[in-house]
Parts: structure tokens; C-alpha cells; sequence
């Protein structure tokens, strides 16, 4: 049986986080269910890359597992026509000792209210944050060791927002969001700049948790591996569907703004 990578796409909000929880719906228990509708596989040695939490969303998780199937790219054609909620986007052969977690670099993204928020003393903060640290301060510690190099984090202001971009080879636990929460702060003048480096100095400095449905995983990259596209058309009439129903959402919040009661009368009774 081959050994396959893939890189995963889906919306975190239909999810209780990406690993197996008894009486949950993950984005394990979803991919291990379309896997065995597509392979007829009992056990088909899933691994992933990168974990999720509730709320959080991925454009690019990655994937492993064993196929008796050997024409990859019908395999992504089945498993995105049967799959409630994950988007198969590429895939590759690797070998039986391939650790899909030994990723070359993740790439996540976040995005927050832009309203208020001083751009450039933004981007300021998110230096700080850049190179060597030890980020105890800035996780949910969970006993790993807490020193690691961020090698660049991005501020960018995209309309009513402000795009943080981050790059590492790997993060702790809800490391992204606490950096953000910083981050935010910072840039709305609610903290200085100096509170950033005392916590990053090991000060008891807290600065919150960001909400989970602002952060995306955008890729896990591999410079060892060469990922195919899936066929887009597997995926378009899915994600057209899923366009239109946030549009409608979309739609009635703006509507909320202006809303008018047309139907008040005119002359209220005496």
C-alpha cells in the first residue's frame, strides 16, 4: 500500500478542533470517515501535521495515511466528493519513515479589527517578536520546552483589518494568539512596548488569548516534498455552495446596519 501526503483545507467553526475527541465531530473523525468510504480501510494510520483548535481554520494542514489506491489524484477526486466540510487540495507519494509532523517551515495568518490600531507601532511589536525567545509568557504551557525562533511575523493593514502573517518551523499552544493579543494591544495603546519585552524577559505579563476563528494554518511547507493540485473542478461546485451561504450571511449583517421597520405604523393609536 502507498504511503500518502495531503495538504487539507476547511473552516474551523464546523469543528471541535482537528484531533479525535469520543462523541465529537474533528477534523480527525471527519477525514478518517471519508477515507474509509473511499478505501474501505479500518485503520489507515493517520497522522497529521499541524493541530487545530476549535474555531481555528486551515488552508493547508497536512496529512498522512496509507492508500491501496495508487492513481492519487482519483483518490482526491473521491474523497472530495464524499467529504462533509474538508477540501482535498494536493498530494504526494512519501515513504514509510516520512514523519509528516518534520515540516520545513508553517505559515499561519491572523486577522484582527483594524479599527484603532496604530499600524506602524504594530508592525513595531511584531519585531520584537522575531528571532530567538523563550515564549513561556505567550503559550498555554503544556511541559515542552518554550524556546523557539519565530523567523518573521508581518503587519499589514487590509481594509478594515489588520493581516498578521507568521512563519516558524513550529509554534506551542496557543502561541499564535497570545502574540496577536499582544500584538493588538500594542497597536491600539492599551500596552507599551516595553510590557512586550518584560514578558518576553519571563515578567508575569499577560496579555490574553485572541479568538480562534481570526487564525488560519495557511500551509506546512516541505522543501523535500513536491505536493500535485487537485482537480479544481472537485472542489469548485463544493466551494461555490459554501460562497453562497456566507454570502447570504454577509448580506443580512449588512442589512442589519440600515435596517428600517417599514412595517411601524404611521400613526400609532391614541
Amino acid at each position: 500500500m502507498k504511503r500518502v501526503a495531503m495538504k487539507i483545507a476547511y473552516l474551523g467553526s464546523g469543528f471541535s478542533g482537528s484531533q479525535a475527541q469520543p462523541g465529537l465531530r474533528t477534523v480527525e473523525s471527519q477525514v478518517l470517515e471519508d477515507i474509509r468510504k473511499v478505501l474501505k480501510a479500518d485503520d489507515p494510520e493517520l497522522s497529521f501535521s499541524s493541530r487545530t483548535d476549535k474555531g481555528v481554520n486551515a488552508l493547508g494542514n497536512a496529512i498522512a495515511f496509507r492508500s491501496g489506491m495508487d492513481d492519487l489524484l482519483t483518490l482526491t477526486k473521491a474523497l472530495n466528493s464524499v467529504s462533509d466540510g474538508i477540501f482535498y487540495r494536493s498530494y504526494c507519494e512519501i515513504g514509510d519513515d516520512f514523519n509528516i509532523r518534520h515540516a520545513s517551515r508553517r505559515i499561519y495568518r491572523y486577522v484582527l479589527d483594524g479599527e484603532g490600531i496604530d499600524a506602524e507601532r504594530a508592525g513595531e511589536c511584531c519585531r520584537i517578536f522575531e528571532g530567538e525567545h523563550d515564549f513561556l509568557r505567550f503559550c498555554r504551557y503544556d511541559g515542552k520546552p518554550t524556546t523557539l525562533t519565530i523567523d518573521r511575523i508581518s503587519c499589514t493593514p487590509s481594509g478594515e483589518h489588520v493581516v498578521l502573517e507568521f512563519e516558524a518551523r513550529y509554534y506551542l499552544w496557543n502561541m499564535i494568539r497570545r502574540i496577536s493579543s499582544a500584538i493588538e494591544a500594542v497597536g491600539k495603546g492599551r500596552r507599551s512596548l516595553s510590557d512586550v519585552r518584560k514578558a518576553l524577559d519571563g515578567e508575569d505579563v499577560s496579555f490574553g488569548v485572541g479568538r480562534p476563528d481570526a487564525l488560519t494554518l495557511q500551509d506546512v511547507q516541505y522543501d523535500m516534498l513536491s505536493f500535485s493540485d487537485a482537480d479544481p473542478k472537485a472542489i469548485q461546485a463544493r466551494k461555490r455552495e459554501h460562497v453562497m451561504d456566507e454570502s447570504l450571511r454577509l448580506e443580512f449583517y449588512r442589512s442589519v446596519r440600515c435596517i428600517r421597520n417599514k412595517y411601524a405604523a404611521t400613526n400609532p393609536p391614541a
